[in-house]
């Protein structure tokens, strides 16, 4: 059987390196999984989430000669997407989620800026008393 693009296949993953992991495939094919294509989230390291003898489902990316791309998280069902729609509810009405992702972030923006202005008018401070206090110069 030929391998085609956007197939369903299942392999064994025989090595890992720092950018991917390679499956063997039927016929004794091998493919290789890039770490951008193992998961859905940032991948630091392909270990966190295969290991060398699991079997896994794969989705066949591109077909290129003896090179086949392979993803992991291709082959996965997504859940529906979220049409931006969806509400949550909180207290006797309802609120987009996106506005409370939102406000959250407004939330956090302005804690970093009332602790930055903190933290720079304590080095103000401190730059000032060691010049002799608000800037003045010293007369010999």
């Amino acid at each position: 059987m030929a391998m085609e693009a956007g197939s369903i296949v299942e392999g064994k993953v025989t090595r890992i390196t720092n950018f991917g992991a390679f499956v063997e495939l039927e016929e004794g094919k091998v493919g290789l999984i890039h770490i951008s294509e193992v998961a859905d989230v940032y991948v630091n390291d392909v270990h966190d989430f295969l290991s060398e003898g699991d079997t896994v489902q794969v989705k066949v990316v591109n077909v290129d000669g003896n090179k086949i791309a392979l993803s992991l998280k291709q082959a996965k069902t997504k859940p529906p997407e979220d049409d931006g729609q969806s509400f949550k509810r909180r207290g006797d009405f309802r609120r987009p989620q996106q506005r409370q992702l939102s406000a959250s972030f407004e939330d956090k923006l302005s804690k970093f800026l009332k602790d930055s202005d903190e933290r720079l008018t304590d080095l103000k401070r401190k730059t000032d008393s060691k010049r002799g206090g608000r800037g003045s110069r010293h007369s010999d």
